[in-house]
């Protein structure tokens, strides 16, 4: 067998279709179309298969990347679909998704040292996704129980990943939803042309298959609180991942005008409530025809080619910095540019204007000029003296960040620390025994695959704390100060217990 280099293997990436940018402004039918199977294995072909993988360390949570592409290689497809699922069970999920550029792809030894495209893993990854979705398979093992329950909160990314890894230990793991139907941000807030919603329900299909319960409509902190899942409930432990879905605004006059919403609010209510349907669904949604969206994120992006697709004339970018500190993936941008978006670079509302009947008419802004570099790294916008200007919009929508949902620290006594997100020590510990948090909540808003990083890594944390064994290694439990055994149980391992003090 010939030994792989730069030079030997394919120089270009294989060839992705994607819609025509006119045709797709008027649809919500994908717009990446997605390898075939000749694609996808002269793609695999540039793979290096190297000895020490920057890639898997680069994944937030370690697939193996080469050990899926080699069988690939070797059209050992339902093989390269378990090696894959030993470490994600949303491949088509996460091949459409995640920003790979930052993180497996941007470390790939193919762009990192050969200087050409990396190789493209995600392509690879949803290809290996649709495929096992469309011929049925299902991640398969025998599960020996574990007699312990464990309650998790939201069934966003987070907690589908440390649900899938609990249930793969033996756990009974219940997952509980606010909403009417299960996948957290991925069905409220990505829309069909960039997730399809037959994709999410597929893949939360393959947690029902390893026995994990899914309750919708259970808000958490109202029905019932986190300490009484420990008690009454008789849950051993809790996951909380929630996310931060409150929405954030700018703090200038005119944000209560009539036209004037989030970008949580315009994506939930057509991605999850049909509104982009009406009135075959009655959710009216009332964009006008002159849409300004004010941010530059990837929410930003969906909200702007969402309002395109709902019959808005013109969809105008607001954004207080440059394209180049734009915070949106590549991708995105790109697309949205062909799609005819406006982009207005170095420009900050200071007022939303209404008119006579109380509806936003324009926005007042600011021109911008770059300064030194704030705590982000990227250089802090400064107004400029004199440069107000009107700007006509009949509808604003918010995509500056969001903020947690306060029920769960209005309702439990779990620590928060002073922005209202969950406080956790290094193992995603709260402040309450038995109980994890991670993702969003913890963070603040991040990506989908860094979420699913922290829901394996607070799965693996329960586990330790329930002392159940890991089978993939050998160890011995943290020391904690306890010696000994009681009844051949070392007292290192599950010695908290929850009490009531009256």
């Amino acid at each position: 067998m010939v030994r792989k280099t730069i030079r030997n293997i394919p120089q270009e990436r294989a060839f992705m279709p994607v819609q025509d940018p006119e045709a797709r402004a008027a649809n919500f039918d994908e717009v990446a179309l997605g390898f075939d199977e000749a694609a996808a294995l002269l793609e695999s072909e540039r793979c290096l298969m190297c000895p020490e993988p920057a890639c898997i360390a680069g994944c937030p949570v370690s697939i193996d990347i080469p050990g899926f592409i080699e069988k690939l290689l070797k059209n050992d497809y339902r093989g390269a679909y378990d090696r894959l699922t030993d470490s994600t069970l949303l491949p088509a999920v996460c091949g459409r998704v995640c920003p790979q550029e930052e993180q497996c792809e941007g470390v790939c030894a193919v762009a990192v040292s050969g200087g050409l495209e990396p190789v493209a893993i995600g392509r690879l990854e949803r290809w290996l996704g649709d495929k096992a979705i469309a011929e049925g398979w299902h991640k398969s093992r025998h599960i020996e129980p574990a007699r312990f329950r464990v309650g998790v909160v939201g069934s966003g990314p987070a907690s589908m990943a440390c649900a899938a890894d609990l249930a793969k230990a033996g756990c009974e793991v219940t997952v509980f939803e606010a909403l009417h139907a299960p996948g957290g941000v991925l069905r409220y807030g990505i829309p069909e042309f960039r997730l399809p919603n037959s994709v999410v329900d597929a893949e939360i299909g393959q947690l029902e298959t390893l026995g994990v319960e899914i309750k919708c409509n259970t808000l958490v902190g109202r029905l019932f609180t986190v300490e009484q899942m420990l008690s009454e409930m008789g849950y051993d432990a809790v996951f909380i991942g929630a996310g931060a879905g409150t929405p954030k605004f700018m703090d200038i006059p005119g944000e209560n005008l009539n036209g004037v919403l989030s970008a949580n609010e315009l994506l939930t209510r057509c991605n999850l409530m049909h509104a982009g349907d009406f009135p075959n669904y009655d959710t009216p949604l009332g964009l006008g025809k002159r849409i300004a969206v004010i941010g530059a994120g990837n929410t930003a992006m969906d909200a702007m080619r969402v309002s395109l697709r709902l019959g808005a004339e013109e969809v105008h970018c607001v954004y207080r910095r440059t394209e180049l500190e734009c915070p949106a993936r590549a991708e995105e941008l790109h697309h949205a540019q062909e799609e005819g978006i406006a982009f207005h670079w170095l420009t900050s509302p200071v007022e939303l204007l209404g008119d006579a009947e109380g509806n936003v008419r324009a926005l007042r802004c600011q021109r911008m000029e770059l300064g030194e570099p704030d705590e982000s790294g990227r250089r802090r916008p400064v107004p400029v003296e004199g440069s107000e200007f009107d700007f006509e919009a009949d509808t604003v929508v918010y995509a500056i960040g969001t903020s947690p949902n306060p029920i769960l620290g209005q309702t439990s006594k779990i620590r928060l620390n002073k922005w209202g997100y969950i406080e956790t020590d290094e193992t995603l510990a709260t402040s309450l025994a038995g109980v994890y948090a991670g993702g969003d909540i913890v963070t603040g808003a991040a990506t989908v695959i860094l979420a699913m990083g922290a829901g394996r890594k607070a799965a693996e944390s329960i586990r330790q704390y329930l002392g159940i064994r890991d089978s993939a290694s050998v160890y011995e439990p943290e020391r904690t100060g306890f010696e000994g055994t009681l009844f051949g149980i070392d007292l290192a391992e599950r010695n908290f217990t929850h009490i009531r003090l009256m």
